[in-house]
């Protein structure tokens, strides 16, 4: 997802290659200027209100926003510290009360510098993160990260053994950034009876929040986003099906789901329930 997430080009995996004659090092962390105003609220109190805040993009991680010090308040210094890997020596705050709630790299390498005098913040221990007057939910926004949406005729079919769960020549393709495709089908195409409804909804930032369905044995088999956020509106209430799960064909063709494709689900923020979470659309 996005530039280090996933398979994107600072990824573990990524999809890609760089052409150069000598190989990258394995870890590269890459920042840059966010140039959007960012707000950070704790307790009913705005912790952090910048226009001059730094975003790091570092492999497997999301990516974390830096703000100036002279741009936070509520800070008390812990006696806590840690060391991070690449950028050294980092010291714990307090905020507000509430503990490991923020860090700063104290003995950063020259490389780095950029970082310097430059504080983050736990996402889940704060109450909520904005970008102007919008909550940005689940982690800072990636900016490399998009989702495109297109129309097709090709030939789905979705079977569970010898029973056809689903059969369209409209479904939709949606290509997120570090994903291979996902085909998503209408529900008027849908053997909708086979769909039985699971608990246990997960979020995605970019997305919304996703149901989930069990197909005959075969356990959390599809998907739906009931109302999907307005960037990707066109799949709300549309099904995708997991090719690993059960069996998709494309024209024709068996489906499997490719490498690296696995995901960390995430909870919903802190202080944000799934009607608060639809209100943001």
């Amino acid at each position: 997802m996005g530039l280090s997430w996933q398979q994107g080009p600072l990824g573990a995996k990524a999809v890609g290659q760089f052409l150069t004659p000598e190989p990258f090092p394995e870890r590269l962390l890459f920042v840059e200027p966010l140039r959007r105003r960012m707000r950070v609220r704790l307790d009913g109190q705005w912790v952090a209100d910048s226009e001059d805040v730094v975003l790091l993009h570092e492999p497997g991680r999301y990516p974390v926003a830096y703000f100036p010090r002279e741009d936070v308040t509520g800070l008390d210094e812990e006696s806590r510290t840690t060391n991070h890997r690449d950028l050294g020596a980092t010291a714990w705050f307090t905020v507000l009360e509430k503990k490991h709630a923020a860090w700063q790299h104290t003995d950063l390498p020259d490389h780095a510098k950029v970082l310097e005098g430059r504080v983050a913040f736990a996402w889940r221990a704060m109450d909520a993160f904005y970008e102007e007057d919008d909550r940005i939910v689940g982690h800072a926004a990636d900016p490399y990260h998009r989702n495109d949406i297109r129309r097709t005729s090709r030939h789905l079919v979705v079977r569970d053994g010898t029973r056809t769960i689903a059969n369209t020549k409209r479904p939709l393709v949606l290509y997120e950034s570090g994903f291979a495709p996902r085909w998503y089908v209408p529900r008027a195409d849908i053997d909708t009876a086979a769909l039985k409804h699971v608990e246990g909804e997960t979020f995605c930032p970019y997305k919304g929040l996703a149901s989930y369905y069990d197909i005959g044995e075969r356990k959390r088999a599809a998907w739906s986003y009931p109302q999907a956020w307005p960037e990707v509106a066109a799949i709300s209430g549309w099904v995708s099906f997991e090719p690993d799960v059960v069996d998709v064909f494309l024209d024709g063709r068996k489906l499997v789901l490719e490498p690296g494709q696995g995901v960390v689900s995430h909870g919903i923020d802190r202080g944000l329930d799934p009607d608060e979470l639809q209100e943001r659309k």
